[in-house]
């Protein structure tokens, strides 16, 4: 069968994989194709194709553009690397803080293709209750619990945790959509999600706790808030769709995480060196790093159409025209960041844009002489410091090390939305100040203090000027908003002098905050640019475009 439709001969034992459900696409399989991503005709090839953003979206787009031929012409305002920064700690630069993406689901299996082709090495991550994470501290109303599993937990944290679960299987068909997902039964798959999206697109998350039988306790449902199961605590997502919730925990994008062994800008500089290879239209020494001479062109500063062609003018002040543009950064930088021609979208997509709604988070890493919390405590028997899951400002603390004789990283604050605005004013050494005084109050007997080498390093995404939040989560009644910017790489309908202008990045997708989701929309847009430019997929492996009829997004009603 071709990619993304029908059913697959996988077994039932196969795992969950980011496949859908909004768009049930086989992007690994598409990947993984001897046929390749498609061809271009031969006067194409050369062709000089803009990229904006240097992140994930960025890098995969123009990556891939150039083995198939094209030029890609890569704008960058910061960092390459985009939300995927790992910063080195002055004191030792040899380790780093990971400041945005940091875990990585095994089901994300469009990114690992990268991953692997890479040689990059993993490690688990250790989220609260891993069985790869030493202990886990819960802290809530001042009520401490240490355990391993949740059965080391008092009963009422299993009671939640039932409760979460028969929740999503009576209420969200979570054994049906599990089992599509592993069958790759698009058909099945589109059918039930369908349906929920009709019913359940009005519905935050919260909302559809507050209705279930098994979470009328309030207490049960501040603990799940607050503790979670899986990453951890789930009550900043609250507010938002509950289908933002049911997209992860359907394709086990909440399970079985890792990092990246030397931190994820191995990843980032793979991608930026990897040479294009044998049997292309360059030479197979051919990357990104020598196609541009070791550096991106300056950030983007102005969009305009000309003609059936995207002029591109850079923050030096250098103007050219491309047939065709990829536009990976933040959506909400074409509002204000990027002077933009307003022919670029559709008045309804600007409307999308407009509505986008971005997560705030704030981090807050420390380097440690070694791996103190690992020393036992002979008053209790248990670990000096664990993972700790707080209702206080740190929120989450995650513990890192690399063996007893380096130094550990600690990100003693994750946060999200109000809590991240709490530490929105304060300095470095403020923000700091306070951590250390709430970490005392967890464990009054740990000196954390003369551990700490050196200053913190800290981020603050909503207040980075060229993201404006960390990513893209829908509020009820915003799936029709979202549609819109992910079908717009499908632009055959488009008057000529529309087309050519392709949105990529995690907040166009379906699965914000997720690097799969950069990857897969730099796919659409380079199966959208080769189409725009004349070429095609091989019919052997069709690309996203060319069974985009048969498993589009389900689209609502607006009147």
């Amino acid at each position: 069968m071709s990619p993304g439709t029908g059913e697959y001969s996988r077994e039932v034992t196969a795992p969950l994989t980011m496949f859908g459900p909004d768009f049930p696409f086989a992007y690994d399989d598409w990947l993984g194709h001897p046929a390749g991503l498609g061809r271009l005709p031969a006067e194409r090839r050369g062709t000089r194709v803009a990229v904006v953003g240097g992140g994930v979206a960025g890098l995969v787009a123009a990556y891939e553009l150039m083995r198939l031929g094209l030029r890609p012409v890569l704008y960058e305002a910061g960092e390459l690397g985009g939300r995927m920064r790992a910063v080195p700690f002055p004191a030792d630069p040899a380790v780093t803080a990971e400041m945005g993406a940091m875990r990585f689901p095994l089901a994300a299996t469009a990114l690992f293709h990268y991953v692997n082709a890479l040689g990059l090495e993993t490690s688990p991550f250790p989220n609260p209750l891993s069985a790869h994470t030493p202990s886990t501290l819960v802290d809530l109303n001042g009520e401490r619990r240490v355990a391993r599993t949740v059965e080391d937990l008092p009963p009422v944290y299993r009671e939640v945790s039932d409760a979460w679960e028969k929740t999503l299987l009576e209420q969200a068909e979570l054994a049906v959509m599990e089992d599509s997902v592993r069958r790759r039964n698009a058909p099945l798959l589109k059918a039930v999600w369908n349906r929920m999206v009709r019913t359940l697109d009005d519905q935050s998350f919260y909302g559809f706790l507050a209705a279930s039988p098994y979470f009328r306790s309030f207490r049960h449902r501040e603990i799940f808030g607050q503790v979670g199961f899986g990453t951890g605590g789930w009550d900043t997502d609250f507010p938002n769709s509950i289908l933002e919730v049911l997209r992860v925990v359907f394709t086990g994008a909440d399970q079985d995480q890792v990092r990246l062994v030397g931190g994820t800008g191995r990843f980032v500089d793979g991608l930026w060196t990897r040479p294009a290879g044998p049997g292309g239209h360059w030479p197979a020494a051919t990357s990104l790093a020598t196609l541009h001479d070791g550096r991106p062109r300056p950030g983007v500063s102005a969009l305009r159409r000309i003609g059936d062609g995207v002029e591109v003018t850079d923050q030096d002040g250098a103007s050219e025209r491309f047939p065709a543009v990829v536009f990976t950064p933040h959506v909400w930088t074409l509002l204000g960041r990027v002077e933009c021609d307003p022919a670029l979208l559709s008045p309804r997509q600007w409307t999308a844009v407009e509505r986008t709604h971005y997560m705030g988070a704030s981090k807050l890493f420390v380097l440690t002489d070694r791996p103190f919390w690992l020393d036992r405590d002979p008053r209790t028997g248990h670990d000096a410091m664990s993972m700790t899951l707080t209702d206080r400002s740190p929120r989450g603390v995650y513990l890192f090390d690399e063996g007893p004789d380096r130094p550990g990283v600690i990100c003693l604050s994750y946060t999200w939305n109000d809590d991240s605005l709490k530490f929105a004013t304060l300095s470095d050494e403020e923000r700091l100040e306070v951590l250390l005084f709430r970490m005392a109050e967890i464990y009054p007997g740990v000196d954390l203090r003369r551990h700490i080498i050196g200053a913190p390093i800290t981020v603050t995404w909503e207040t980075e000027p060229l993201f404006m939040g960390a990513f893209k989560a829908n509020l009820p009644g915003q799936y029709r908003y979202q549609r819109r910017l992910f079908t717009q790489f499908v632009q055959d309908g488009l008057p000529a002098g529309r087309r050519g202008f392709f949105l990529a990045g995690d907040d166009v997708s379906w699965t914000a905050g997720f690097a799969e989701g950069a990857v897969t929309t730099a796919l659409n847009a380079v199966w959208g640019v080769v189409h725009h430019l004349g070429g095609a997929s091989d019919p052997a492996n069709p690309g996203p475009g060319d069974v985009f009829e048969e498993i589009a997004p389900v689209l609502l009603p607006e009147e």
